[in-house]
């Protein structure tokens, strides 16, 4: 059968695609083939929006157009036919018109790295399009899909906001916190709580939007017919009746359907699954039918989930309520379903067929008993979904030539009670378990009559609960059947404890903590008098257990200081300039390293890893790879010509030779002439092994000493001396997690070979031009000066392309050497997760001296690092942990040691505030530790223990403009710390399974690098004859506004506009031997290079100026010129004095420090586990601010950050070494929801720092630990919950690890839940999941 062309439109442009293939998706074919690259691939698996597209189509069931935003990443080219497909370039363009969309996200800073930015600009365009006036929570849920890793989301939705009907201007409001108008005046002093004007704004005029494709509306009634699509492995059908489909599924029985591909696509790019024919139904009228019956509503099975949510919610608002109880159910497990591109897709069938063990709906469905219409060719019959619909994992009785027709999801019936829960890391994702629960009562009784529990996440399949719930047939609803079932569920539901999945305590909790809950709804709604089973109203301190959190729009306040009107307009230094690339980030325009046009030549490579962890490498066959189309070479140690050699401590190879010691260690590349080739020959490489002895585990190391080099160690005052005076010693031990980076832009390298003297120019995403160009250099075996390492912007770095980055970079370089073609590498999120490493696991051990007045007298803590299988900065980090373990706080008999566990996992590296957050957390948990033990409020105990100005550190560094008591007393004022301490403890004393925790957290952070050579940096200037200047520094921009900030210095240095000014690109060609951009110092350094350079060129125009001092900027350039004076100069700047040393415990170890104060409320649900962020209010100290908004931006997106690290993100590694979590839908960062509802942030007046550019001070890293405040209060909350619960033999101080998940919050949390599920594990027991 010939193929059939595939029509549609990609923003009005008619395609027509001749050779469609079904394994080519819509992000793949607008990059490549159209050449449309705004669109970003930001993970592949439809879990970041970062690709997010509006499709529209006309919806013949509807009769009219439908817009839809969708992820790009996994839509199947195929499934476009007849369809329109809007990207941001087809909204607008800084060349011609911006969208309003784009403007607003632009200007009001809600564009950092701009990686995620035109994903987030089509998801609100979308809903423009469907909605032009609407409401924040409509806002709020548009942009749910979306991810960002850079802003902290608060300036999005402020920008987003200005479009609300409910959220814009309040009207010069007073009351309203957040007006612009409400400032803060003091003497001369102006707080201005604005950073944009929305005067400034276009309109939004819904006329303007381009139109639907009139072709498309004149085929609207062209008949439909069946079309076929021939790929290089993959047949693609689209039926368009019932019939064709069920004679499709009779011919090909082994068949996918595909409607949303939210499944299979994953399957197909990250289980590497084929399936050689694929049938697309979704076209077919009957599996798109909604029908209102007598027991209930039936929805075709290729109903979105979008579409189900908006019938059910009409159903709600019309039908009597007792109706209508599993519709709430339904829309309760809808409301937390990830985000509208996947809701907008995917089938209400598809979600039922998939059979997850872990599928939010399916209990649901069972337990309503929704009926299934199941037909084939000559066959049609209905089923109940019950306990026996799914009889294995992944496993459901239709059979193979069979088609989910439709679900009837009933009404409920008068006396009839249902709830849906679920208890997911974050409350949008995928469960850990989900549930669906039913009750039935005899008429006008409280006699059970039914009851179904059915349950998600407990076994390989949905499960029922039989025996457990037939037991309490006839049974009142009372305490009696309460205990039966809660004991009852803890026996039939236990887990063994190396279930897969992992949490097994935490998992068997929740089933009875849910049923808890519906026992007490239930009894909520039954709210009827009955004096001998004890029913009567709920005990008020009970009730707030049946609540979900609900996310409200939240409230922001940024304060600055303005910069004084006497000011001239031209000096823009302190000013909120938005990001300089803000505009074209928006509109797609700004270009990323993997944006950049494909060679004519180009290849394409992708890593060959290791899936051992610690093993001898015996063979490598890659005789299938080499039958893979477009296949060219594959590379391996053999090939390199120079140095096998590399690392920072040349402790690692280009590639692993004899051995590998880690799973992800690289071994080799396939290179072939697309990606998609790669990844398939990536996978025909067969390497066989021999296992050796791995360590996984910093306990591991310890106990087979395991270590890298010496032992790393401060010691200050006389400790023994300290312990014996202290009135109380308390010891412990805190685990705190690693982290992953999470870059929306995963690490990429084009790699351009010249042809001449060994040339090459690489194109990288690194924060590290210097140590790119010296490796690959020293692998080629060429003088450096033969390799050019060029850098336009990164999305996002966060230390992760400081120095693994260059695993990528030198093996492409290789690649191109090779063949001698350009080729190019972008790693797919899994791969970049697995290889590249992320923040250091701590391990430490404690031991604190006090006196009763919570004085602190002694402290020694020994510290652990998890550096992996390679030194890389593990030293520096520890060393940085060391620096920071007394955090704000005088000890005078200190001693902290540190060491570098060496083990089998990829080498940890560089993150934002690089150890210093481990050394803080330590601190503070030991400090809460105090304050309880001395039985002092904390914020006291914190307060009488801080550094005074010129106090010495335990390093001996002088403490000199100490602003840190302001930025105390100024955060314990704003937040009004003292008033919301009562109401938290009235709150605890009125609730009994919701609890509200408080605290306040300073922190103090070092500025300047370790290795005190790295405090350099250089500039180039190049004024041209039309007055305009070309400026480069060393640094490199990744969303920290680092080129923005440099123009603002140079604007003010030599007097001109910010627009005469242009930052083109980071090069080692133009600035050599950069310092790496990390360390918070990228300002301070470039910024004071780029001044002296600006000094040398007003030097050179000054005899100009003062021969014609009315002239302009641009006349005495040309004067200059014709006078041959030279207009190109550099810069170089090195901080001065920097010579601590850990030997001798003296000398400077940092140029200044950093100071800022949170102040966090949380309230968690001691039932789940699941926390909700109320409030918190920020004090940072940034010195005078370069851009205030760009300082705040960076405050914020540090603390959201620090927020995933201290309470979300969470790595979990097999007992094998392999890394578990390798995407969003098992690694969460935060997301908008998780934003504090209020989100107070102020910058400390009247601070100058006169050790830095224009009296600044660093900000990127030093925010980052205030979310500390995030961690304690939740162990406030949980303090206050075990009090209650002392019969359950809970201490006063208990141990809370780090990151503060659900399951570490829940178990916890120690009640007769917990204590039901307690789990014996035995010695021999392999674990899902280890602690590394």
């Amino acid at each position: 059968m010939t193929a059939d062309e595939l029509v549609f439109f990609v923003n009005g442009r008619k395609v027509v695609e001749k050779n469609a293939d079904p394994e080519t998706t819509l992000l793949a074919y607008l990059r490549r083939k159209l050449g449309l690259s705004g669109t970003k691939l930001g993970c592949g698996e439809g879990g970041c929006g970062a690709c997010t597209v509006m499709l529209s189509k006309y919806d013949h069931l509807q009769n009219k157009i439908v817009h839809f935003s969708v992820t790009a990443c996994l839509v199947p080219i195929c499934s476009l036919h007849h369809v329109a497909v809007t990207t941001v370039e087809g909204i607008g363009s800084t060349k011609w018109r911006l969208h309003p969309v784009q403007e607003r996200i632009a200007k009001c800073h809600g564009s950092q790295c701009g990686f995620c930015t035109p994903g987030m600009v089509m998801s609100m365009y979308t809903l423009l399009r469907n909605q032009p006036k609407p409401t924040m929570e409509e806002i709020e849920d548009a942009v749910e899909g979306n991810l960002c890793r850079c802003t902290g989301y608060r300036p999005i939705l402020q920008g987003f906001r200005t479009f609300a009907r409910d959220g814009g201007c309040c009207g010069g409001n007073k009351d309203n916190p957040n007006c612009c108008m409400n400032q803060k005046k003091d003497h001369m002093v102006i707080l201005s709580p604005s950073l944009f004007n929305p005067e400034d704004f276009m309109p939004l005029d819904p006329t303007q939007e381009p139109i639907f494709p009139p072709e498309l509306l004149r085929l609207k009634e062209a008949p439909q017919k069946q079309l076929h699509f021939e790929g290089e492995r993959v047949t693609w059908i689209q039926a368009t009746t019932l019939k064709e489909l069920l004679d499709l599924k009779a011919q090909h029985p082994e068949a996918k359907l595909v409607v949303g591909n939210t499944e299979i696509g994953i399957e197909m790019k990250f289980k590497n699954k084929l399936f050689p024919v694929i049938v697309c139904p979704a076209w077919i009228p009957e599996l798109n039918s909604v029908e209102h019956g007598p027991e209930g509503i039936t929805f075709g099975a290729a109903c979105t989930l979008s579409s189900v949510e908006k019938t059910l919610q009409e159903a709600i608002a019309k039908l009597p309520a007792y109706k209508t109880e599993v519709f709430k159910g339904v829309l309760e497990q809808l409301r937390c379903f990830g985000g509208k591109q996947v809701k907008s897709v995917a089938s209400i069938g598809g979600n039922i067929i998939t059979a997850s063990p872990i599928s939010d709906l399916n209990p649901v469905f069972m337990a309503c008993g929704a009926k299934l219409t199941i037909i084939s060719r000559g066959t049609s019959r209905t089923i109940q979904m019950d306990h026996t619909f799914f009889p294995g994992y992944r496993k459901t009785l239709v059979g193979p030539e069979e088609i989910l027709l439709s679900i009837e999801i009933p009404y409920s019936r008068e006396g009839e009670f249902f709830s849906a829960f679920k208890q997911a890391f974050r409350r949008d994702d995928i469960a850990k378990v989900t549930c669906g629960m039913r009750v039935l009562f005899e008429p006008g009784t409280t006699h059970v009559k039914e009851l179904a529990l059915c349950y998600g996440g407990m076994a390989d399949r949905t499960i029922s609960a039989l025996k457990t719930t037939r037991k309490q047939l006839s049974h009142f609803w009372n305490e009696k059947l309460l205990q039966e079932v809660s004991a009852g569920l803890a026996e039939e539901l236990k887990l063994s404890p190396d279930a897969p999945g992992g949490m097994v305590e935490f998992r068997c909790t929740l089933t009875l903590s849910f049923f808890f809950k519906f026992y007490l709804t239930v009894l909520q709604k039954l709210g009827q008098q009955d004096a001998e089973d004890k029913f009567g109203r709920l005990d008020p301190t009970l009730a707030s257990a049946t609540l979900v959190f609900q996310e409200d729009p939240p409230a922001n306040v940024q304060f600055y200081q303005e910069v004084p009107k006497c000011h001239s307009e031209e000096d823009v230094v302190g000013r909120p300039l938005p990001h300089l690339a803000a505009a074209m980030q928006a509109s797609g325009e700004a270009v990323y390293c993997d944006d950049m046009p494909r060679y004519d030549n180009e290849l394409s490579l992708r890593l060959v890893t290791s899936t051992r962890a610690h093993a001898k490498i015996k063979s490598i066959d890659i005789s299938e790879a080499q039958k893979v189309p477009g296949f060219v070479s594959f590379i391996s140690a053999d090939d390199v010509p120079g140095s096998k050699e590399t690392g920072l401590a040349n402790d690692e190879t280009v590639f692993a030779k004899d051995k590998v010691t880690c799973v992800g260690h690289i071994i080799g590349a396939v290179v072939t002439d697309t990606p998609e080739h790669t990844q398939r020959a990536a996978q025909g490489v067969k390497i066989t092994y021999e296992d050796l002895p791995a360590i996984i585990t910093i306990e591991d190391a310890i106990k087979n000493n395991s270590f890298y080099g010496r032992e790393v160690k401060i010691e200050k005052g006389d400790l023994k001396k300290g312990f014996s005076e202290a009135d109380y010693v308390v010891s412990g031990e805190l685990y705190i997690g690693g982290q992953e980076h999470f870059y929306l832009e995963t690490h990429c390298t084009i790699a351009v070979p010249k042809g001449e003297a060994g040339e090459m120019e690489l194109f990288v995403s690194t924060q590290n031009t210097m140590k790119t160009q010296s490796f690959v250099a020293n692998m080629l075996g060429v003088p450096a000066n033969r390799i050019v390492v060029r850098v336009k912007r990164m999305g996002g770095g966060f230390g992760g392309k400081e120095t693994r980055s260059t695993v990528v970079s030198t093996a492409v370089a290789l690649a191109a050497y090779k063949t001698g073609c350009p080729v190019r590498c972008m790693l797919d999120r899994d791969e970049d997760m697995l290889i590249t490493g992320g923040r250091h696991p701590f391990l430490a051990r404690y031991k604190v001296g006090f006196m009763k007045t919570g004085i602190i007298v002694a402290l020694e803590v020994n510290h652990y690092s998890n550096a992996g299988n390679t030194v890389d900065l593990s030293e520096r980090v520890t060393k940085k942990a060391l620096l920071h373990m007394d955090n704000c706080y005088k000890i005078p008999n200190i001693r902290g040691t540190g060491r570098l566990c060496k083990t089998n996992l990829p080498s940890n590296t560089a993150f934002r505030g690089f150890g210093g957050p481990q050394g803080m957390l330590i601190a503070e948990y030991w400090m809460s530790e105090v304050a309880v033990t001395c039985g002092l409020p904390a914020e006291e105990v914190r307060r009488k223990n801080l550094y005074k100005e010129g106090d010495l550190t335990h390093y001996n560094q002088k403490l000199e403009e100490f602003t840190l008591s302001r930025c105390w007393d100024e955060c314990l004022a704003s937040s009004q710390y003292h008033a919301r301490r009562s109401e938290v403890d009235k709150f605890n004393r009125e609730n009994y399974w919701k609890k509200r925790g408080l605290c306040i957290i300073p922190t103090k952070f070092g500025i300047g690098y370790i290795s005190h050579f790295l405090n350099q940096a250089g500039a180039l200037i190049h004024v041209y004859t039309d007055g305009s200047v070309l400026l480069t520094h060393g640094g490199t921009e990744m969303g920290q506004g680092l080129h923005t900030k440099m123009v603002q210095v140079a604007s003010t240095a030599l007097k001109i506009p910010v627009s005469k000014i242009y930052i083109s690109e980071t090069s080692t060609n133009t600035v050599p031997n950069a310092t790496p951009t990390a360390a918070s110092v990228s300002s301070d350094i470039n910024g004071q290079a780029v001044y002296k350079a600006c000094q040398t060129i007003l030097k050179r125009l000054e005899p100009f100026k003062k021969k014609n001092p009315s002239g302009s900027w641009e006349d005495w350039v040309i004067a200059a010129y014709e006078d041959a004076v030279s207009l190109s100069t550099t810069g170089f700047y090195n901080a001065p004095s920097l010579d601590y040393s850990f030997e001798t415990n003296s000398g400077r170890a940092y140029n200044y420090l950093s100071y800022g104060v949170a102040c966090s409320e949380v309230e968690i649900d001691c039932l789940t586990g699941d926390h909700k962020n109320i409030r918190t209010d920020i004090v940072m100290d940034v010195g005078c601010s370069l851009n205030p908004a760009i300082d705040i931006g960076q405050v914020e997106g540090a603390f959201v950050q620090g927020m995933g690290l201290f309470t979300m993100e969470e790595l979990l590694y097999s007992p094998e070494g392999s890394l578990l979590t390798r995407g969003p839908s098992t690694y969460k960062i935060p997301r908008f929801g998780n934003i504090p509802n209020e989100f107070r942030v102020s910058l400390l007046r009247d601070s100058p720092n006169k050790k830095a550019i224009y009296a600044s001070k660093a900000v990127g890293e030093p925010p980052l630990f205030l979310t500390a405040s995030i961690f304690f209060a939740i162990k406030d909350a949980i303090r206050a919950a075990r009090a209650q619960h002392t019969d359950h033999g809970t201490k006063e101080l208990f141990r809370l690890d780090s990151p503060a998940t659900p399951e570490k919050i829940r178990n916890a949390c120690v009640d007769k839940f917990t204590t039901l599920c307690a789990t014996d594990v035995p010695e021999n027991c392999k674990p899902w999941s280890v602690r590394v």
